[in-house]
């Protein structure tokens, strides 16, 4: 999962000469939350609708409408931007991207090209929609969560259980987070599933497997079978 096929390509960007009043224009018209800097076709900056509130709020309540909006035609891009923004490369994985803005605590960033171009923009709504595409939830089928032994043939055996039940494996994730040594969670969601054997399945888990939880998107049926996985 790589940068380049999660980002916006169609890059807004703005001069740091233009007027704050522009750049709040810009990011209402395009339906975007940060705008890349570029001065002489470099990355100067970065400025972000935060960063517009923030240089206008302490006014805000002092000026009537036409003192604000004179104001913000006034103030320039350059003199409320980051600079020295936080970016990333093009090849890098989503994984890497998201730990990336979780660090600076940023909710997104220029995807730069090995020429040092900005090529795209990644934000936090693009890691959301990478967590809901491969997480398979559009299916609206059945998440099963399950406690395993991390040994060969363990996931082999939940899967082998849901196919025998004309079920279709969505995703598979897994987890050895907070797990004891030899453990590891897997959750695993499917569609197509028969309901009406869906108990029977339960009982054949649990031959298996420690069964955590099943949400079930289609019916909204929700059973947690442990308070906790550890």
């Amino acid at each position: 999962m790589l940068v380049r096929d999660w980002m916006s390509k169609n890059v807004v960007s703005i001069g740091e000469d233009e007027s704050m009043q522009r750049a709040t224009a810009i990011m209402k018209e395009h339906k975007v939350r940060m705008l890349p800097v570029i001065q002489k076709g470099k990355l100067v900056g970065v400025v972000s609708d935060t960063d517009l509130k923030r240089a206008s709020a302490s006014d805000a309540t002092t000026l009537d409408v036409h003192e604000l909006l004179y104001l913000l035609s006034k103030i320039k891009v350059r003199d409320i931007m980051t600079k020295k923004p936080v970016t990333v490369p093009v090849d890098w994985t989503v994984e890497e991207t998201a730990e990336l803005l979780l660090k600076h605590k940023i909710s997104g960033m220029p995807v730069m090209s090995p020429k040092g171009e900005v090529v795209g923009m990644i934000t936090r709504d693009d890691i959301f929609n990478v967590l809901i595409a491969l997480s398979g939830l559009g299916k609206k089928g059945v998440q099963f969560a399950f406690k395993i032994e991390d040994r060969p043939g363990t996931i082999k055996d939940l899967t082998d259980i849901i196919r025998s039940h004309g079920g279709r494996i969505a995703s598979i994730l897994g987890s050895y987070e907070r797990m004891p040594a030899g453990y590891r969670m897997v959750y695993i969601r499917a569609y197509d599933i028969d309901r009406g054997t869906l108990n029977q399945m339960l009982k054949e888990f649990q031959q298996k497997a420690t069964l955590y939880y099943l949400v079930d998107h289609r019916e909204d049926r929700r059973e947690i079978f442990l308070d906790s996985p550890a």
